[in-house]
């Protein structure tokens, strides 16, 4: 080539470079999640299922109870559109909504539901929306899905690839409570037919447990494309099937440029593998490039084989083969031999996963999402970067995270990572990209099966350049009686850009007042409820809102705890005088009978630096059952999926076995009770934590139930001190009479003891040091010089002495102990250490220092700072093992 040309070239193509990197500078570079904004548009929503995002910008959204709704972007209501009578119950309803790709020209809706009357079926069927609403005279029914009425796993996600053909989710309409949690495979004659996921999941010859593939006609009737998993002149398979082998593939997404299939498995339940069953259960991200068979129900994960089992004799006879999966249950109507099963392209259990550990641990709901390409919206200005090209977004129901999965050239697994992992996301349920790139997002919200003022629409917008600024309002007092003087702070708003300067307004509600300060103060005169409103605006225009409500005309009753006992811990068996003080302006005189008083004892099993800052006062056994989970599928007064709290106490109040009948069922599961769902048993729960949630339920409508009083005033045995992790939660509450139109107001106040013992990894903070885990010990590393752990709200009164087990490790140092902050009070420090200053006798990696330190008679955050005399390194650390607390 000559070199002129040569170098004509090259010049050009650094003139390309260049222009991407201007146009997109995060085109390589993962952009800072500041620089997404989520907006909310509606909560409160009832059940959202699936949305559609229309070209002007309004959204589509469905509820499970049979509404059709249109958010509208420019006046910002959300208006219902049309409806259907649906069957409600276990997991149908209005479960799925597709747009025809040529919506703004047809106005064609492709809806998937559960019809309230006639037949036990599940249809798709074509609407035509007609001057802004539904028309049911038009609907064209396409296809019927004969089900097994009040049970499992419906499926229902419906989407349109690029090419014009249209996508079902259908779930194995199994019960998976009969299995013992692993694959229900139970074939014995008269059981009812939904125990057997080969007549679904398994059967060629049955649409249910696959994600069909068909595409619609104008006149509302479909073909089969080319390329489906079985041949359509197949008596034992059904033309329509792309994908077989399915659980429960609640969300799909679509690459809408090559046509790659993407969906959320939702797996078993077993917690642990059978050697003789076979694995515990997984959820999976699963891709197909091209027709397939996936597993269910003989393989999970990464074709993690299950046992044939005969459920009438218990035995496990041999583990099925995914190179030829066999089909020999009687309940089978199709081809006994079933194409190779396809491993999942991500998968992980309720524990850690080994493949995948920053998918997290815990519940497990697993769905799939878009791919994005940038591209595709060369316009808009709020437009995802490039980063994100060619990446599927992935999220979990129940983990609440969002991923982005990176595919190598072959579609195989590449690298995943975490979405806005700073962002709260309530149990996100469809996702699409609207016409700007910018991710529109429904969420569901925290109970099943409920209207959850956590659920709604938002949207998440990227800002390249100028960003949104961000509004917090907050205020010195918000409830108290008239005339009630508050001061206003804007701390923590800010812009994210820093040349950046923000104006502030304030507007005072009904008061009609206004204030152009950072922080104002306000006098409201007279009673009412007032919602200020706080805008923050940057200088190239854009504005946030924050709000707070200010509610004058009653005071709030004080709760005061007098305790004569260090508030932070128990030192050994002792006893300790109380006195519960509360007074209320406006009740006067307070009913001593009134006023809920409570020590519990907890051996342990759950944050308790989470419990030591709740906000709200709850029973010892409400905080079991949030922590356990348990409201995903009850709510103390909401239907969900199975009983509320508030029925099961009406049930079973007065009865004498209730206590240890409710703690069986829990123990073990079972059903039939309340219909013919089945609880699975919760046997990784202690017997005293269910024991205490069964006593929280009971009390809910029987208040005379185990009630045991505490006296206001009086002594206190502490005597449960054997356990290091066991503790004791104090608290106090009184609710007021309300008074001038203000609501009842409840105080509540509470501590925790703990034992005096505190190991270094319950640290509140870290900066320079980590925790580290081995076989046998959990200890805090510091890898720097200055690197510190922080303990927040310690009651220092009568402590004066500081016992640290620790370990120098090949370093040298001292640790010196500052309360209230970094630079505040030094109160001690450990003389310099070293493996020299073992002290002889002193077995096992830790060996005791011993400090006195200087009485402190308040309640402070305490800094451990390490102090290097020598290097220092991630591999090269000083460490600490606990701190122990004497008087």
């Amino acid at each position: 080539m000559p070199k002129k040309l040569l170098f004509a070239v090259l010049f050009l193509g650094m003139i390309s470079c260049q222009t991407e990197e201007k146009g997109d500078p995060f085109a390589t570079v993962a952009p800072e999640e500041t620089r997404f904004t989520k907006i909310a548009l509606v909560e409160g929503l009832n059940e959202p299922m699936e949305l559609e995002v229309l070209q002007n910008g309004d959204v589509l959204i469905i509820e499970r109870n049979g509404l059709l709704k249109k958010y509208i972007r420019d006046s910002k209501e959300l208006i219902e559109i049309g409806s259907l009578e649906v069957y409600p119950d276990g997991e149908d309803g209005l479960l799925g909504m597709a747009k025809d790709p040529n919506f703004e020209e047809n106005q064609w809706l492709y809806l998937y539901y559960a019809p309230l009357k006639g037949a036990s079926i599940n249809r798709l069927s074509r609407f035509t929306v007609v001057e802004g609403l539904l028309d049911k005279s038009t609907e064209i029914v396409m296809l019927e899905v004969p089900v097994f009425r009040g049970c499992c796993h419906s499926g229902g996600s419906v989407e349109f690839d690029g090419e014009g053909n249209l996508y079902v989710s259908l779930g194995d309409d199994t019960t998976p409570f009969e299995s013992d949690n692993y694959n229900p495979i139970d074939e014995r004659p008269g059981r009812p037919e939904n125990v057997d996921a080969q007549r679904s999941s398994g059967n060629s010859n049955d649409l249910r447990g696959s994600i069909i593939r068909i595409t619609p006609q104008p006149d509302g009737t479909y073909t089969i494309p080319e390329g489906n998993l079985f041949p359509a002149d197949d008596p034992l398979s059904r033309p329509e099937i792309y994908v077989k082998g399915n659980r429960n593939p609640y969300r799909i997404g679509i690459d809408q440029r090559n046509g790659n299939l993407f969906w959320g498995e939702v797996g078993p339940d077993a917690s642990e593998d059978s050697l003789r069953r076979g694995p515990k259960g997984h959820d999976e991200i699963n891709l197909a490039t091209k027709a397939g068979y996936f597993g269910w129900p003989y393989f999970v994960g990464n074709n993690k084989p299950y046992w044939k089992y005969d459920f009438e004799k218990q035995e496990s006879l041999f583990e099925f083969d995914p190179m030829a999966p066999k089909n020999t249950s009687p309940n089978n109507t199709g081809i006994e031999i079933l194409p190779p099963a396809t491993p999942a392209l991500i998968w992980y259990p309720y524990g850690a996963s080994e493949e995948f550990p920053m998918l997290g641990e815990g519940g497990r709901n697993a769905m799939a999402g878009p791919v994005y390409y940038r591209d595709d919206y060369a316009d808009s200005e709020v437009r995802f970067p490039g980063y994100y090209d060619g990446k599927v977004f992935v999220y979990d129901w129940m983990r609440n995270w969002i991923f982005t999965v990176s595919l190598t050239e072959n579609f195989e697994y590449d690298t995943m990572e975490r979405f806005m992992p700073n962002t709260v996301f309530d149990k996100p349920v469809d996702m699409q990209f609207g016409p700007n790139g910018d991710l529109y997002l429904l969420e569901y919200g925290t109970f099943w099966r409920a209207q959850n003022d956590d659920s709604g629409l938002y949207v998440i917008e990227f800002a390249p350049g100028n960003r949104k600024p961000k509004a917090v309002a907050d205020a010195s007092v918000k409830k108290g009686a008239a005339p009630l003087k508050v001061d206003f702070s804007s701390v923590g708003s800010m812009d994210f850009d820093p040349e950046d300067q923000l104006q502030y307004e304030w507007t005072f509600g009904l008061a009609g007042a206004n204030s152009a300060e950072a922080n104002p103060s306000y006098t409201f005169e007279d009673p009412g409820e007032y919602t200020v409103e706080l805008t923050v605006t940057d200088r190239e225009g854009l504005e946030s809102k924050a709000n707070v409500v200010i509610q004058v005309g009653n005071q709030p009753p004080t709760v005061a705890i007098n305790w004569e006992g260090n508030r932070s811990f128990y030192f050994g068996k002792d006893q300790i005088k109380y006195e519960v003080l509360v007074e209320d302006m406006e009740d006067g005189t307070v009913d001593p009978g009134k006023v809920d008083f409570s020590i519990d004892y907890l051996a342990g099993g759950f944050d308790l630096i989470q419990i030591g800052h709740l906000e709200e006062e709850l029973s010892v056994g409400e905080r079991y059952i949030n922590e356990s989970g348990c409201k995903a599928c009850h709510a103390i007064a909401n239907a969900s999926v199975g009983p509320t709290y508030n029925d099961v106490s009406e049930k079973y109040a007065g009865q004498t076995d209730a206590k240890a009948y409710l703690t069986d069922k829990i123990k073990n599961g079972g059903g039939g009770v309340w219909g013919e769902r089945v609880m699975p048993g919760h046997t990784h729960l202690a017997d005293d934590q269910i024991e205490t949630m069964v006593d929280f339920i009971l009390a809910l409508k029987d208040p005379n139930y185990g009630d045991e009083r505490l006296p206001l005033k009086g002594e206190f045995p502490i005597t449960e001190v054997d356990n290091v992790e066991g503790y004791y939660v104090v608290q106090a509450g009184y609710t007021d009479g309300g008074a001038n139109g203000i609501a009842p107001i409840r105080t509540q106040s509470q501590f925790i003891l703990r034992n005096a013992t505190l190991p270094a990894v319950q640290g509140n903070e870290y900066k320079g040091a980590a925790k580290a885990n081995t076989d046998v010990d959990q200890f805090v590393k510091f890898t720097e010089d200055k690197s510190w752990v922080r303990f927040a709200g310690i009651d220092l009164s009568s402590i004066n002495q500081l016992k640290l087990l620790l370990n120098p490790g090949g370093t040298k140092g001292s640790i010196e102990i500052r309360i209230g902050s970094l630079d505040g009070k030094v109160i001690g420090k450990t003389k310099t250490l070293s493996q020299a200053d073992r002290p002889s006798g002193a077995s096992g990696n830790w060996f005791p220092e011993i400090i006195q330190i200087e009485k402190t008679d308040s309640v402070q955050d305490i800094y451990f700072i390490f102090e290097a005399a020598s290097d220092v390194s991630i591999w090269n650390t000083f460490n600490l093992y606990s701190i122990q607390f004497s008087r």
